[in-house]
């Protein structure tokens, strides 16, 4: 994981968190992370994956059925909805933690 990364990851965050009190900051596998209503949203930098995002399993495949994810595997299992962005890419990562909450939490 860069700064830039986590820095831009963490200035999403409190973008969504104005739109959205229920987005809040967290832990899970010993770092940080997002939530929204306590349900896990999003990290950024495990292990070099960039941005993780919860999503739809559907949604999960087609981002990297089209090369803009991969799955996330820590420790070797798949997490069918979850994906890595590592390429940082703002427009991106605000559209899929939108997409995020949506999902986690409507």
């Amino acid at each position: 994981m860069t700064t830039k990364d986590e820095d831009l990851f963490w200035d999403l965050i409190d973008e969504l968190r104005a739109e959205d009190p229920r987005v809040e900051e967290g832990t899970i596998m010993g770092g940080r992370c997002a939530r929204v209503a306590g349900e896990f949203l999003g990290l950024v930098g495990f292990k070099g994956s960039g941005l993780v995002v919860k999503l739809p399993a559907a949604r999960v495949a087609e981002l990297i059925s089209a090369g803009h994810g991969e799955p996330f595997a820590p420790a070797g299992k798949v997490f069918k909805e979850w994906v890595s962005v590592p390429k940082r890419d703002r427009r991106r990562w605000r559209s899929l933690l939108r997409e995020g909450v949506a999902f986690v939490a409507p």
